[in-house]
């Protein structure tokens, strides 16, 4: 799960343009990419959440660390300050 705030709008939208690209080499699903989410209870002060599926962490960290999304992640990180956190499923 990443949650985002924007930094530099530019930026985000090169790496947001190249995501898909990369992201559909791997075994992972885009299970949510919400720029309005309704804050429901607290506060939060992020512009963006996303949240991914992957069968395990190897293949999590195969796609995090490949070349590939290392490159188009430096204009994520110029684009946003982003938390990223990694979370099992209940399902197994």
């Amino acid at each position: 799960m990443a949650q985002l705030k924007f930094t530099d709008r530019d930026a985000y939208n090169r790496y947001q343009a190249a995501f898909m690209d990369v992201f559909q080499r791997y075994s992972g699903t885009l299970l949510v990419a919400d720029e309005a989410p309704r804050v429901v209870e607290g506060e939060w002060d992020r512009d963006k959440v996303v949240l991914m599926s992957f069968p395990d962490e190897a293949s999590f960290r195969d796609w995090a660390e490949s070349d590939d999304y290392q490159r188009i992640s430096e204009d994520r990180r110029a684009g946003a300050e982003t938390a990223v956190v990694l979370v099992k499923s209940i399902r197994g």
